[in-house]
Formats: structure tokens, C-alpha cells, sequence
């Protein structure tokens, strides 16, 4: 008889627990999963690292806590305590997410002027190598640098400041060797004693212009330009452009630099290979002994010398030279036309102060 109420109890318990359902799972399990996502989406773990690990531990905290609940007897299962975690974390959550938006707020205004000062700085030398054609080591870190400021624009624009500024150590080092690599050409464009030697042999050759009612040629390395002036004043402007080396003075035959001082026209060339050419007498006595003064010295390689043919010619002022002033066709027509055989020429690195190179380096 014992026996029969023993099983008609066992089985109306069971009949009772197959009734039984599973408690539901709190909202706040879900939302604070999504939240969670979220945040690491957000970059919380860079932008709050220590808030974020200490709401990563909470909500560790809470999920093995529910799951030792969900271990248990469904008719013993009880969420209010788990409920009252997820809800903290949750509360942890929105704190952080406040915190990580001020965070990137702050940085994208500390680096947004930085990518417009770099981005102005780039176009600085790159203008500087442009118009410098031995700026070309120069260009290869400029390059490099370009390429790290456009991928350190795309993190910007995608949120992700704290790449962005990454980015800026290398980018920086990249600029920094270029403007190294320039330095020695800006800085004889930014010396005033060596801008007074030039703009004293311009003011000569002008002088001389008008004393002798003759027409004379400056060309102005700086600004890329030669100005043909007429009894003393400016007649022509044109646009030139130099050697490879053109912003340093020739020294020997090879090393591409246009020479700077007080020449003359000793042939005009009517069919040359860049259209045509007007000849110029360097080197002359000055660029002689400075040649045999750098030899003493060592500069000059062996076996060096001193080079010639040096020209004002056609092919354009864009085209490749080794050492001469190139023009434009027509713009040689149009000079060759008005000059003629011992008309002084006068190559001068600047005749201001503020020349476009000197004030290119005041701006980096």
C-alpha cells in the first residue's frame, strides 16, 4: 500500500514538472549583449581602455553568473539577482559610451588641424620639388608621406581617430627627411648676404643697360623668370626653367646646375637640338678660379672639368635640361628675334629677400 502512494506521488510530480516551463531570460541579457558588441565596435577598448576592462569584468561577471542559474532546476530558477547585474552593466555601458564619444571628440579635434597643417606642409614641398628638379630625393619621402596622410585621412573619416594620429609618426619622419633633403637649396635662397651678391650683379648689368642705351638679360632662378630690359628698364617677361640642379651654381661638367654671374651672348644658334639657343660665355675668369679653389679643396671629382656649352634655349621651359635656361618656343623665338651677339646675361638665385623659396621655408 506504501509502495502504490509512493509511485502515485512520483508520478504526479512529474506530471507536475512536465507542466513546468522555463522562466524567460531578463531583457537586459540581450540589450546588454548588444551593448557589449557595440562598444568594441566603438573602440572602447582604445578610447577607455580601463573602463572598458572594468565593465568587460562585470559583464563576465553577470553571464557566468546566469549561466550557474540556468544550471539549476528549472522549478528552483530565479533571475531577479542576475536581472540586477545585467542592469548595472547596462548602466556601466551607457557611462563608457559617453565617456568613448568625449574621448573621440577630443582627439578628432586635436588631429583635425594636424591633417590640415601636414596636408599644407606636403603641397609646400611639393611645390618647392617641383619647381627644384634636384628635389627628387626629396619627392620619394614626399610620396611616402602623401600615401600616409591619405590612408590617415580614410581612418579620420571612418571614426577611427586613434589610427589616424598613428599614422602621423611616420608620415611626419617622411617630411622631415624631405625638407632635409631641400634645406640646402632653401637655405642659399634664404641668406641675405649671398641675395645681395646677386641682387648687386643684376643691379649692374640693369645699370649697364642704360648707360650704354643696350638691351640685357636677367634671369631670376627664384621666380623662374627672365626679364629682357631696354635702356635700363623691363622690356619682356618670360617664364624659364633650369637644370636639374638649376638652384645651385655650376661648379664642374656633370653636375646639372645652372650657373649663376655676369656672361654674355657669344653665338646665337638659328636650328638647334631645343629649337633654338643663344650661347652664353661660361665659364668665364670668376668661374674658373672657383672651379681650381673647389678642385684644391677636393670637391670636384677627379678627372672632373669644368664644363661649358651652356645655353638660353628652346624645347620648353619644362623640358629637361643639364644645366641651361629652357624656354618655350615661342618664347625663344620671340627673345632670339630682340638680343644679339654680346648682349650681357646676367643669372642671378634671387633679387628679394622674399624670394618663393625663402618664404617656402618660413612656412614649413
Amino acid at each position: 500500500m506504501q509502495s502504490i502512494i509512493i509511485r502515485t506521488l512520483i508520478l504526479s510530480l512529474l506530471i507536475w514538472l512536465s507542466g513546468c516551463t522555463v522562466p524567460p531570460l531578463p531583457p537586459e541579457v540581450k540589450l546588454s549583449e548588444e551593448q557589449e558588441l557595440n562598444l568594441w565596435r566603438s573602440g572602447a577598448a582604445v578610447y577607455a581602455a580601463e573602463g572598458y576592462d572594468r565593465y568587460r569584468l562585470s559583464f563576465r561577471q553577470a553571464k557566468e553568473d546566469l549561466i550557474k542559474e540556468q544550471s539549476r532546476w528549472v522549478w528552483f530558477q530565479d533571475y531577479r539577482v542576475v536581472q540586477s547585474e545585467f542592469r548595472a552593466v547596462l548602466k556601466s555601458g551607457v557611462a563608457l559610451q559617453e565617456q568613448v564619444a568625449q574621448q573621440k571628440q577630443i582627439i578628432k579635434e586635436r588631429i583635425f588641424p594636424q591633417l590640415s597643417s601636414l596636408k599644407s606642409r606636403i603641397a609646400t614641398l611639393k611645390g618647392i620639388t617641383a619647381a627644384a628638379n634636384e628635389g627628387r630625393l626629396a619627392r620619394k619621402d614626399l610620396i611616402r608621406a602623401e600615401l600616409l596622410l591619405s590612408e590617415a585621412a580614410d581612418r579620420f573619416a571612418g571614426g577611427d581617430y586613434r589610427a589616424a594620429e598613428a599614422k602621423f609618426k611616420d608620415l611626419s619622419g617622411y617630411l622631415k627627411a624631405a625638407e632635409d633633403a631641400l634645406l640646402p637649396v632653401l637655405d642659399r635662397f634664404a641668406d641675405s648676404s649671398r641675395i645681395k651678391k646677386w641682387r648687386q650683379m643684376a643691379d649692374r648689368t640693369i645699370a649697364e643697360s642704360k648707360d650704354r642705351g643696350i638691351k640685357a638679360i636677367i634671369v631670376n632662378k627664384s621666380e623662374h623668370l627672365l626679364v629682357l630690359y631696354n635702356n635700363g628698364a623691363p622690356l619682356k617677361t618670360y617664364n624659364v626653367g633650369l637644370g636639374r640642379n638649376g638652384y645651385f651654381d655650376k661648379l664642374h661638367a656633370g653636375d646639372n646646375s645652372t650657373p649663376e654671374g655676369r656672361y654674355q651672348i657669344i653665338k646665337k644658334i638659328p636650328q638647334s637640338r631645343y629649337h633654338k639657343a643663344l650661347l652664353i660665355n661660361y665659364p668665364n675668369d670668376e668661374d674658373r678660379r672657383n672651379y681650381l679653389r673647389a678642385k684644391r679643396k677636393g670637391l670636384i671629382p677627379a678627372g672632373t672639368g669644368i664644363g661649358g656649352l651652356i645655353e638660353i634655349h628652346g624645347g620648353g621651359k619644362d623640358s629637361m635640361t643639364y644645366g641651361c635656361v629652357g624656354m618655350d618656343n615661342e618664347s625663344i623665338d620671340d627673345l632670339f628675334s630682340l638680343v644679339s651677339v654680346g648682349t650681357p646675361v646676367t643669372i642671378v638665385g634671387a633679387v628679394d629677400d622674399n624670394n618663393s623659396l625663402s618664404t617656402a621655408i618660413k612656412g614649413l
